[in-house]
Parts: structure tokens; C-alpha cells; sequence
């Protein structure tokens, strides 16, 4: 009975603190005075963090398993990791200008030609945007604040493109004739592929990682070993050559396989690796075979080869899986 009486005591205590903070309460109800199996579950930082906190320590890892029915934290995720995102996407901004900027030194200098430069950009900015993905957290929000990255460089590109602004180096550095509309093709083009990859496939899906890296291992070697050792063109494409899409094969289905086992040696991948390459082999074939045609007047290499990967690698592993 008298422990009955001390926990109705307590909780009109607890009720009349919470009401009236400023005043004193009687010594035989104070919380510091009862016993800790009462206690223990009332404690102000825990019960604070536990229920108010905006952020939990919890992470979150994508929207399917955080929806909008998950509470504040699940919409909010954790304070920690979105600080860790936002300095991953200022240190993936920095090393994307620093790229750029570096190639274009490298051309003005007469170290590198313009055109070799500028496919070594196509190439690396792609796959370095990639390989950053791990250094983002898990939080359902990592996806969004990666694509900031590629959305920059897509705003600085149409600026540039319509005129708006002039950067001589960014010209040279990604146009084949140094035309500012240029911009508003190709290279945008390629900024809206990665930011769709990052956004829809992430780095929990094959898909947006095979058609990423055949649009920058894949496409962009091709272009530079078709120009140095394509003598033999193919026959209903006179505009490409042999070695061209030989290397076009051979290297996107390399370095998709290195990518997919970055990935998976990171956890965030989980393949058969036998049906893995087979499926590669498949996809790589077929976007080689695309870019092959002669339809780049009509269609960019950076439209066509990346969403013929994303549909033929989505049939293979996710319908054939």
C-alpha cells in the first residue's frame, strides 16, 4: 500500500513540476528521493533524447525503409549525417572544379591536347563523382545532397551555354570548338545522367553503375582510341571505327565489373558474380552496338549509350534476377 501511495505521490509531483517549475516541492516527493526502479526510465537526457531530439542516431537508410509514416527522425535523419553530406558535397565540388581546372592548365600549357583533355574530363569527372559516393552517409537524404554535385556543374553550364557568363577554361576544357553552345548538349547532357543515376539507382543498384561507367570508361575511350588507331571504319558508320568500338566493349565492360566490386567490397552490393559478368558482357554489347549507329546527329552519345545501359542492365538484374 505505502508503495502505491509513493508512486501517486510522485506522479501528481511530476504533474505539479511540470505545471508550476518554480515551485518547491515537498522533500518525500522530490525525484532525486525515489526509488530507482522509478527513476531509471525518467531520466531527463535520455527521456529528452529519446523523444525530442530532432535527430536520432539512427540512421536511415533509404526512402523505402524511412517513409513519410517514419515520425520526424525517420523525414529529418540524423544531424551528424547530414553534416557529413553537406561537407562530402563541398569536397566533391572542390575536387570536380580542381579536375577541370587542372586539364585545362595542362592544355593551355601544350602538356595535353585540347581534344585528349577534354575525353580524359569525360572520363574521369564521372567516375571520380561515382567512386565519391561512399563518403556520403546513410541517410535517405545522401542521394539528394550527392546530386547537388552534378547540379552545380549543370547550372554553371547553362549559364555559360546561353551566355550569360564567359569561362574561357570551361569551353576548352569540355566544347570540341570552343562554342558556348556547346555546352547546352553534350556536356549537359552528361551532368543530367549523373544526376539521374545518383538520384534513381544509387549505390545500392547495378543499374545506374553500369550506365555510368559505360558512359564515361566506355564512350570516352572509344572516342580516343577510334582517333589514334581507326583507320578501319565500320561499314554502315564511316564516323566510327572498329578499334573504336572494340574499346568501347572491352574497357565499359572492365570498368563496370570494377566498379560493381568496389561496391560490393564496400557492402553496398550483394552479386553472383558468374551471372554478373554475363550480364555486363550483355549490356556493354549492346550499348557498343548503339553507339556504333549513325544517329549521333540526332542522338548524343551521352543520351543514348547511358539509357540503352540503364534499360538492358534493369532487365538483366532486376527482371532476370
Amino acid at each position: 500500500m505505502s508503495r502505491v501511495l509513493t508512486i501517486a505521490a510522485a506522479a501528481a509531483a511530476v504533474v505539479r513540476f511540470t505545471h508550476y517549475p518554480n515551485s518547491v516541492l515537498p522533500r518525500h516527493v522530490r525525484l532525486s528521493n525515489l526509488p530507482s526502479s522509478l527513476t531509471v526510465t525518467t531520466h531527463a537526457l535520455t527521456f529528452r533524447g529519446r523523444f525530442f531530439s530532432p535527430y536520432s542516431s539512427r540512421a536511415v537508410p533509404g526512402p523505402a525503409d524511412a517513409g513519410l509514416t517514419g515520425g520526424f527522425d525517420a523525414i529529418i535523419g540524423d544531424g551528424g549525417s547530414m553534416l557529413q553530406d553537406a561537407g562530402a558535397t563541398a569536397f566533391v565540388i572542390a575536387g570536380a572544379y580542381a579536375l577541370v581546372s587542372t586539364f585545362d592548365f595542362l592544355s593551355e600549357r601544350k602538356l595535353i591536347e585540347q581534344n585528349l583533355s577534354r575525353k580524359l574530363v569525360h572520363i574521369l569527372s564521372g567516375l571520380l563523382f561515382m567512386a565519391s559516393w561512399p563518403i556520403f552517409s546513410a541517410s535517405r537524404w545522401a542521394r539528394y545532397f550527392a546530386s547537388v554535385v552534378p547540379l552545380t556543374n549543370c547550372l554553371r553550364l547553362v549559364i555559360n551555354g546561353l551566355s550569360l557568363a564567359t569561362d574561357e577554361g570551361l569551353l576548352k576544357s569540355v566544347t570540341r570548338e570552343g562554342k558556348p553552345e556547346e555546352l547546352l548538349r553534350g556536356p549537359l547532357y552528361y551532368v543530367l545522367v549523373l544526376i539521374l543515376s545518383a538520384l534513381l539507382f544509387w549505390r545500392e543498384s547495378p543499374v545506374g553503375v553500369i550506365s555510368l561507367a559505360m558512359m564515361c570508361g566506355g564512350d570516352g575511350i572509344a572516342d580516343i582510341v577510334g582517333r589514334r588507331f581507326g583507320s578501319i571504319k565500320i561499314p554502315y558508320n564511316k564516323q566510327k571505327s572498329l578499334a573504336g568500338s572494340l574499346s568501347m566493349f572491352v574497357l565499359g565492360f572492365l570498368v563496370s565489373i570494377g566498379m560493381l566490386y568496389y561496391f560490393s567490397a564496400l557492402g553496398y552490393l550483394h552479386l553472383d558474380w558468374v551471372s554478373t559478368v554475363e550480364r555486363v558482357a550483355v549490356v556493354s554489347f549492346i550499348a557498343t552496338m548503339v553507339e556504333s549507329l549513325p544517329i549521333t546527329p540526332t542522338v548524343d552519345d551521352n543520351i543514348s549509350v547511358p539509357l540503352v545501359s540503364m534499360v538492358v542492365a534493369s532487365l538483366a538484374f532486376d527482371l532476370l534476377a
